[in-house]
């Protein structure tokens, strides 16, 4: 035997399981392990098993973080518990990609694949190679079914899973050498670790039996998902010898039917078997438990059975899961000799029958039923053998492989996605030139400055996490577009370190104003900084291409997303939606983003629902700051009805900040307006104008409607000079932007919200324009890198 092959649990052994000082020889358990395959509620015994998987290793294995990825037999999805965090379809094969490229950035150490050709999509279940060869970490696989005679499609997916895990597990020793001689794997990448079992005390039948009505009775038992090839029909014709020496025998036969064969041909097969046993005088003593059982459940079942009943019609059955739980649960086995079957009840430790043989059945089931001592005996042997079975030891091996995989170098084949230009047509307008001076000069090794004197910071006034989570959603605007450098990337690091200092843990929120020399001046921030941290963290993840930003935004993003729904602020859940939004354009299949979303979307149009009327069509009775993403959120969501909302009150918002003669006229945030009350006009804020123009630039991409682009334009220009004063806010020298504009003049300080709004607003409508094919690039004028 070769060495690095774990043989845990095919015949005991001493040491056949590594503990825990064998395990550092690998380095540590890992930690973030992904479990790849279909879960429950799905009816599907890779589903079992993929489950009870998870729940062992967050149970067994210390300080543990494991997650799981679900494929789906339906475009639905299924009612998932919380350790789903991403689950697709399994036809669909670019849904593959993405669930990649999810695990990708959830800074996974090893992803754990479930094999079973059934559940992936494409000929053979090759859909799963595009998300193997796009991972970037290493891959374990375990084979649930390894074939003797597998066709020329079924060979090469197999053996294409195989060169792209690091290792592979199989449950049987004629599974190893099937991959061994047919699928030619080196021996030396194969764990051998049994079917993982329940821990169940050694316990008489009779403990259970009053559980079911069965007080008196001998049961047999077979359970599983119940389809045809299960050869049940084979034990039924073996009941009226059995019956006609043990009259008190009792057949339980518990299962759901398969839901593929469900689906097709009903409850034929069930109902075939209750006639035969009616036919045969032995309707009275079977029983049909109709139900696919939790394991609590299981276990009481089989607890009350005096023996158990595999007779399964096919010898190609290279692992049997029910068997491993009756086994190691030390019940006396009756089976067909099936490949587990044979290796597992070798030696005494249950009986084999011939295939379809009913009178060989009845002769080893009196048996049985008639010799207690042998019973008792053969019980005890499946029991001791079991003990290596059950999922705590199981799950040591496991994690052994997992460490032993992350020294293994795996292929890292990542897919390019070209980037695709829109046909979207625009009016022809020269955008200004991109200044960043302004930017840096704002800029520190702690983050950006809230606030200038004209255009010097002041840093008496220090920083705020609001500011440098826009700072962070520019730096990434520029860098997917491909206007970024050496010192933005910089800076864009300085920004969420900062924003990395201002989440604390004990609230799971932001701190937001910091004075300069470091001390935070609050315990927690407004809901509003959070849910714009939120944006900006979901911008990195959807726009970022470097995998270290994104790792670190997811891991900061899940921990804060669940604290939005009991937010008040409904800006906070319209930055939380667009940052949902950005997210979802890597990872749309998210189960908790889209919990999130649904959340945050139904708070908003709650109180739309409660405020808005034919006249005043928002949602709110203020029109305070930053108004325009309130309406933007919806027009994210998704929905086409909550997209109808948001493109009416848009509308109604930006004609409400029509001037006369048809420049933008914002808000004013000196008394903003209330409903019924009169408005204010100024100071007019560079933020509302970004905002509306942003807003409206989704609009023009949802719609297609060119009055959209026009206007963002439009917007775009108030910065320029076509406002109300006729004045600039953009300092062509400086590359700032003056903090507003007041009833007679401009305010010439040139802090970080108005520079960075003018910079956002600049950065999106190049984006905009830049998915047409004929754009000509922006001009950028970058400041010269400097040592420091």
């Amino acid at each position: 035997m070769t060495n690095n092959v774990n043989r845990v649990g095919v015949q005991p052994q001493k040491n056949s399981t590594p503990d825990r000082t064998e395990s550092t020889v690998w380095g540590h358990n890992p930690k973030h392990v992904a479990f790849v395959g279909d879960y429950l509620p799905r009816q599907c015994g890779i589903a079992t098993f993929t489950s009870d998987l998870y729940k062992s290793y967050d149970t067994f294995i210390p300080d543990s973080n494991p997650l799981v990825v679900s494929v789906n037999d339906t475009i639905d999805s299924y009612d998932y518990p919380s350790e789903v965090r991403y689950d697709f379809y399994q036809h669909d094969q670019e849904a593959y990609r993405k669930a990649a490229e999810f695990l990708n950035s959830k800074d996974v150490d090893v992803v754990c694949l479930q094999h079973e050709y059934g559940i992936f999509g494409g000929p053979a279940g090759s859909y799963i190679l595009t998300l193997l060869r796009n991972l970037t970490m290493p891959v374990v696989t375990t084979f649930h079914t390894i074939l003797k005679d597998p066709n020329e499609e079924q060979l090469l997916v197999l053996k294409s899973i195989a060169d792209l895990s690091s290792r592979v597990i199989c449950m049987s020793e004629k599974g190893r050498n099937f991959l061994i001689n047919i699928y030619e794997i080196p021996e030396s990448k194969i764990d051998l670790i049994p079917h993982g079992i329940p821990d169940m005390p050694f316990v008489d039948p009779h403990f259970y039996k009053d559980k079911f009505g069965m007080e008196g009775k001998q049961t047999l038992l077979t359970f599983g998902l119940l389809s045809p090839n299960k050869g049940i029909e084979n034990v039924i014709k073996a009941l009226p010898r059995i019956v006609e020496q043990h009259p008190n025998v009792v057949y339980m036969v518990l299962g759901a039917t398969h839901p593929h064969l469900l689906k097709h041909e009903g409850e034929t097969y069930r109902n075939s078997l209750k006639k035969l046993a009616a036919d045969l005088g032995v309707r009275d003593n079977v029983r049909f438990y109709n139900q696919f059982v939790e394991l609590e459940d299981l276990l009481e079942y089989l607890g009350s059975a005096d023996i158990y009943i595999t007779p399964y019609m096919n010898p190609a059955q290279i692992t049997s899961g029910t068997l491993s739980y009756a086994f190691g649960c030390g019940k006396a086995v009756v089976s067909t000799p099936y490949w587990h079957a044979e290796e597992l009840l070798a030696d005494g430790r249950g009986v084999l029958v011939p295939f379809g043989d009913s009178e060989a059945t009845a002769d080893q089931l009196i048996h049985l039923l008639t010799d207690e001592p042998t019973r008792h005996a053969m019980r005890k042997k499946a029991y001791l053998m079991g003990r290596e079975m059950i999922w705590e030891q199981v799950i040591q091996s496991y994690a052994h492989s997992f460490a032993q995989a992350r020294q293994e170098r795996m292929s890292n084949i990542n897919s390019q996605i070209p980037y695709s230009m829109g046909a979207h047509s625009t009016l022809a307008f020269k955008l200004p030139t991109l200044r960043l001076d302004h930017l840096f000069r704002l800029t520190d090794s702690t983050g950006i400055v809230q606030h200038a004197r004209h255009h010097l910071p002041y840093y008496e006034e220090g920083y705020c996490t609001d500011d440098n989570a826009r700072a962070l959603i520019l730096t990434q605007i520029l860098q997917e577009a491909g206007l970024g450098d050496q010192k933005l990337s910089k800076a864009s690091d300085n920004y969420c370190a900062f924003i990395n200092h201002a989440y604390t843990d004990e609230y799971r929120r932001f701190r937001n104003f910091m004075s300069y020399d470091r001390r935070w001046l609050e315990e927690i921030g407004s809901d509003d900084s959070t849910g714009r941290t939120i944006w900006a963290l979901g911008t990195c993840i959807g726009r970022a291409t470097e995998r270290n930003t994104v790792t670190w935004a997811m891991s900061l993003l899940e921990k804060v997303l669940p604290t939005m729904a009991s937010m008040s602020s409904p800006r906070a859940w319209a930055f939380a939606l667009l940052g949902i939004h950005e997210y979802q354009k890597k990872f749309n299949d998210d189960r908790l983003a889209k919990n999130i979303q649904r959340q945050l979307l139904d708070k908003l149009i709650f109180r739309y629902t409660e405020t808005a009327t034919e006249d005043w069509p928002w949602f709110e009775n203020t029109l305070s700051y930053d108004n325009a993403v309130l309406a933007h959120g919806l027009l994210r969501s998704g929905d086409e009805k909550l997209i109808n909302i948001g493109i009416n009150s848009l509308r109604w918002l930006v004609d409400l900040q029509t001037a006369p003669n048809g420049h933008f006229q914002p808000i004013g945030s000196n008394g903003f307006y209330t409903r019924g009350q009169p408005r204010a006009y100024f100071d007019q804020q560079p933020l509302e104008a970004q905002s509306t123009m942003s807003a409206c630039l989704t609009a023009f991409e949802i719609t297609g409607d060119d009055e959209w682009q026009r206007t963002a334009i439009r917007i775009f220009k108030w910065f320029s000079g076509l406002n109300d004063l006729g004045l600039p806010l953009y300092d062509q020298q400086t590359g700032g932007c003056r903090d507003g504009l007041h009833i007679d003049r401009v305010n010439q300080n040139q802090g970080a919200e108005s520079t960075l709004s003018y910079l956002i607003a600049l950065a999106e409508l190049y984006m905009s324009q830049k998915r047409r094919a004929d754009v000509k690039p922006m001009k950028v004028v970058l400041p010269a890198l400097t040592n420091g």
